[in-house]
């Protein structure tokens, strides 16, 4: 039997001059990284096995023998994530040091580990839909310890706080480091994770305005229901993408929501992907428009990105959903639209960081790193919309933008 050359990495020579070559012996590892990047940029469903093989430099039979399909692949690239995100973080723990010191050891830890896997980093947080319910709960006991740890320093350094507070602040500032997977703006490894330090420590010297005593209650309905059917779709869509991904959805589904059968979908949307972009289109719009009004009633810059930071958390909390599929299922859309939507996205940002003071580079990290705050914390409190809670999240986002009050 022949060996298969695509597995080859290592060669030495025997006595006789024949070559010997044997597999590295990092290769599944390999193959899990590339996976990692592969899946978080473009998405689990586009993303073929053989692409990934061909990346690592092997065929897609040698890479089954490492895998036995594509799902393996996924699974082992989110749970390795995670366990490496947790050694990071124990390995920078120390207990007996000063909360403060023990604090920038783990930020320091953690926001260095995450820089260098910057474009796998975003894995578990857009791809988890994906994982059947047993390997979502393993995984997700990783990040639980991971936020226990965080905690228990937190709790060291603001012993008067309640587990309410610390958890609110361990998620932002948990948030913050990873919100350098949603985007491409580059910084040098250093001055980056001194900006993330600081973004940490800001968070974690806020002031917050006491947590809710009681669960959230069910809201009632506000307004008058949407009486037209292709906004009705475009909100549909989004919650039916949100709660099962873009592929597992269909028009038939999504028609079904609003009362009308597949073919009545396509007099509004050409196909599902236009469907998609759609939205995306609309709530880039929506954001456009709340940035418009701010700027209007602002007294200054640093007002106006308050305000811009308030109408961002209630239009997110409104519709959950519309965030998590922007950055899980972007990849689905033409490169055309891509394009299109990019550059409404970056508008928007930089309509914002513009508010901010210091360097423009690093006014943009902070955006993204309260945008970011916005959807982990908003998941961690449940989009709970009481005035309080919406405190909590304002109070955390003036923190990333501006740093602590004086």
């Amino acid at each position: 039997m022949v060996a298969d050359p695509s597995e080859s990495g290592l060669a030495s020579a025997r006595a006789d001059g024949t070559t010997v070559r044997r597999r590295p012996k990092n290769r599944k590892a390999q193959i899990v990284r590339v996976a990692a990047q592969a899946f978080s940029e473009r998405g689990y469903h586009p993303v073929g096995v053989d692409e990934i093989a061909a990346e690592v430099g092997i065929s897609g039979p040698a890479l089954y023998r490492h895998f036995r399909n594509k799902y393996a692949l996924l699974v082992a690239a989110a749970e390795g994530g995670a366990q490496i995100l947790l050694d990071a973080a124990q390995a920078a723990d120390d207990p007996t040091l000063e909360p403060e010191a023990r604090l920038t050891a783990q930020i320091r830890a953690l926001a260095e580990h995450t820089i260098e896997v910057r474009r796998e980093g975003g894995l578990y947080r857009w791809e988890r839909r994906y994982l059947e319910t047993e390997d979502r709960r393993r995984i997700r006991k990783i990040y639980d310890e991971l936020h226990a740890r965080v905690e228990s320093a937190i709790a060291a350094l603001r012993p008067e706080d309640n587990a309410a507070d610390i958890n609110v602040l361990g998620t932002g500032m948990l948030g913050a480091i990873g919100s350098i997977t949603l985007h491409r703006t580059t910084l040098s490894t250093a001055r980056l994770t001194d900006l993330l330090q600081d973004i940490c420590w800001s968070i974690l010297r806020a002031e917050l305005t006491p947590a809710p005593t009681e669960p959230a209650p069910e809201l009632p309905a506000r307004g008058l229901p949407l009486s037209s059917k292709r906004e009705q779709l475009l909100t549909e869509a989004i919650r039916i993408f949100g709660r099962q991904g873009y592929h597992e959805a269909s028009i038939e589904e999504i028609g079904a929501a609003v009362g009308i059968n597949a073919s009545s979908v396509y007099r509004y949307f050409p196909s599902k992907s236009d469907l998609l972009a759609a939205a995306f289109h609309r709530t880039g719009e929506r954001v456009a428009i709340a940035n418009a009004e701010a700027l209007a009633e602002a007294s200054s810059r640093a007002d106006a990105a308050l305000r811009i930071a308030d109408r961002f958390a209630r239009l997110t909390f409104a519709m959950p959903e519309i965030l998590p599929v922007y950055f899980a299922e972007f990849s689905n859309l033409p490169a055309a639209e891509q394009h299109r939507l990019r550059a409404i996205q970056r508008q928007n940002v930089l309509e914002w960081a513009n508010l901010l003071d210091g360097d423009p580079a690093e006014a943009r990290f902070r955006v993204h790193a309260a945008i970011a705050l916005v959807v982990d914390v908003g998941r961690r409190i449940r989009f709970d919309r009481r005035p309080e809670s919406l405190a909590r999240v304002n109070e955390l986002m003036r923190a990333v933008l501006l740093g602590p009050e004086d």
